[in-house]
């Protein structure tokens, strides 16, 4: 058997990309999709044990993180909760090296949380260009990190203002027919794209879905299984995903662009969203959340995203094909939210977040599928004893 998929997509960043800021349309600036890429990163070197995962990690990170800890392309007063999800990494660099820099980086990010805009009911702005609105996307920005700050430097206070973000967002985004989330909600109901009687936008954008149930997962490990709002938790991640599952493509076993209209013209199975899926049910099933069902679910989940997806240079680096590049609502380029916009918008190959969602996939499943075999054999073993 040659090497696993997470591994070869590793190797092929490393190569294509040792810098991931250097990339064509970065310029250096502090971007989320890193910190997608590096808890890839994070998760293969957590698994393998392998040093140059980590010293990857460092060496991206390091470009930002100053002696001093302040952040390079950072600013608190921007209120975009985009740019705290980096900021995931710094603990596993604290943790790992005792440097203060990055422990006084978190804390910056932290402050910013502190004072970041909020609706009526305590939730998160996307941005503050963004005003009363809840994105889906921002859970997997904000959360994660958050939680993990509260436990690591906290004493664990205050968790349920973390809780309260997933709670909040699917009140308001689930559709009540597919049980499916909205991309985005607007408090106030005034903006271009939403319906100014629900606040709500027009449809299922699948990579917002992904982002919300990754965020679930990665919470959901960090989360104390007494806290009070655990069990709600689990309860909106397997309803997302059973919604999910209605609308798993039923030949390519893969996420289309928007989730519910497959049969439309202009749709298309989309790699990042799937990715990102896939990640949520096989974490899901290794912490113990989701059930035996959900199986035969990933399998045909992550087969589709070898088949449907991957292609393979003449170098041998894996190359992750239709990522939608990015998708949005209102702002300057005034984005209505429409079916029509959401097929617009440019797909590309390897997209840094398409990259990284896959790598993190492949990286659990595999983790999984390895687990599960042990302990198959371990039982027979025992059995024929």
């Amino acid at each position: 058997m040659g090497k696993q998929w997470a591994v070869r997509t590793a190797e092929s960043i490393m190569e294509r990309l040792p810098r991931l800021y250097q990339d064509k349309g970065y310029n250096g600036k502090w971007s989320y999709d890193y910190g997608v890429v590096l808890k890839g990163f994070e998760l293969l070197w957590k698994q393998t044990g392998d040093r140059k995962y980590f010293d990857y990690i460092a060496d991206n990170m390091n470009y930002f993180i100053q002696e001093d800890g302040d952040i390079c392309g950072y600013r608190q007063d921007e209120y975009n909760i985009d740019h705290i999800n980096n900021g995931k990494l710094l603990f596993t660099l604290y943790a790992e090296t005792g440097l203060e820099k990055y422990r006084l980086a978190a804390d910056s990010l932290r402050e910013q949380l502190r004072t970041h805009p909020r609706t009526s009911e305590g939730a998160f702005w996307h941005k503050s260009i963004y005003p009363y609105q809840i994105w889906l996307d921002g859970l997997y920005m904000g959360s994660p990190f958050y939680l993990q700050y509260l436990l690591a430097f906290e004493a664990g206070q205050g968790m349920e203002d973390v809780t309260k973000q997933f709670i909040l967002c699917e009140k308001h985004t689930k559709d009540p027919a597919t049980g499916l989330l909205f991309h985005a909600w607007d408090e106030q109901m005034v903006q271009p794209w939403c319906d100014p009687e629900t606040g709500l936008s027009a449809n299922f954008w699948g990579r917002s879905m992904g982002w919300y149930l990754m965020a679930l997962v990665d919470v959901l490990e960090l989360l104390p299984e007494d806290h009070a709002d655990y069990a709600e938790l689990v309860r909106i991640l397997r309803n997302t995903l059973t919604a999910l599952e209605k609308f798993q493509d039923a030949e390519a076993g893969v996420w289309y662009q928007v989730v519910d209209l497959g049969e439309r013209k202009g749709n298309y199975l989309e790699a990042s969203a799937s990715s990102m899926i896939v990640y949520a049910i096989g974490k899901g099933i290794r912490l113990g959340i989701l059930g035996a069902g959900w199986n035969a679910v990933l399998d045909r989940a992550y087969a589709g995203l070898i088949t449907e997806f991957v292609l393979e240079t003449k170098e041998g680096w894996v190359n992750l094909n239709k990522n939608c590049r990015v998708a949005g609502l209102g702002g300057a380029d005034k984005r209505d939210g429409t079916y029509a916009y959401y097929i617009s918008e440019p797909i590309i190959t390897n997209d840094q977040k398409g990259v990284g969602a896959f790598l993190q996939a492949c990286a659990e499943y595999e983790h999984l599928r390895a687990g599960q075999l042990a302990a198959e054999k371990g039982g027979s073993h025992a059995a024929g004893i």
